[in-house]
């Protein structure tokens, strides 16, 4: 008797693509009748360090406007989680802003209240948790981000780095999906910013939050940027997408090399 053995069917060997947490349509932004970046379109994955990068003046702030519910498209739609950010209910927009948070460029701290009472802002506004909760949460987040011991201090006592760092610390107080940073090391000595962009990434890897960050830091965009995309001021949209370190090395556009390699060839 003849014995058959069943081979197990072949699979596909090709990893799982990451899933997408925000899309962008055919995207055209502007104030009024001034246009300032259109026809963008392209996707962030979920648990990617998302860099939006070009010169100045070719609307990186206003495209995280967009993206964090601040400023309305001319044309196009925003998708947070397959869901369109804009053409939502006002309800089920508040619900889908709930799942991001933004650490501002001056980490936007209240001065006269302390590093606990910033971060737990988020916690009094939006949740019903007890007093004691959130001062519990308040400080396991300034733990996250290296000041567990620092509750008590006021923003003017402590550097601008650590500033920074409880910048994020109340971005994350809410337990975002999506983690937006705007300029995150300007203003910081090397080490200072260096300390901040190993912050992401352990912040990143820990957690598995998407973070999407706007710099023109080449040393730390190229540390911690695993997908990007290039805005170019003068044509007023995306010229290029990709791993930064790869636009570098391979992009065939002008603009990108210059920017990417400090205007060498």
């Amino acid at each position: 008797m003849s014995t058959h053995i069943q081979t197990p069917p072949e699979t596909d060997a090709t990893p799982a693509t990451p899933d997408v947490v925000i899309q962008v349509e055919d995207v055209t932004l502007g104030y009024g009748s001034t246009l300032i970046q259109q026809g963008l379109d392209f996707v962030i994955h979920s648990g990617d360090v998302f860099i939006i990068m070009g010169g100045s003046g070719c609307g990186k702030s206003t495209v995280m406007r967009a993206l964090t519910g601040l400023l309305a498209p001319q044309q196009g739609r925003i998708l947070l989680h397959d869901q369109s950010l804009w053409e939502s209910s006002e309800e089920a927009r508040v619900q889908l802003l709930r799942k991001i948070g933004v650490m501002y460029q001056s980490g936007a701290l209240w001065s006269s209240m302390t590093l606990e009472e910033n971060v737990a802002l988020p916690l009094e506004q939006y949740t019903r948790l007890s007093r004691q909760q959130i001062c519990e949460l308040a400080e396991y987040k300034l733990a996250l981000v290296g000041l567990a011991d620092f509750g008590d201090y006021y923003p003017g006592q402590i550097s601008g780095g650590m500033r920074k760092r409880v910048g994020v610390a109340r971005a994350m107080a809410l337990d975002p999906d999506i983690l937006f940073f705007d300029e995150p090391s300007a203003g910081l000595d090397p080490l200072s910013a260096r300390r901040l962009d190993d912050l992401i990434l352990e912040l990143r890897d820990s957690l598995g939050t998407t973070m999407v960050v706007i710099t023109h830091d080449l040393d730390s965009l190229f540390l911690i940027g695993d997908d990007a995309v290039f805005l170019d001021a003068e044509t007023r949209t995306l010229l290029t997408s990709g791993n930064p370190k790869q636009l570098r090395d391979h992009s065939e556009i002008a603009e990108v090399r210059a920017f990417l390699r400090r205007g060498e060839p």
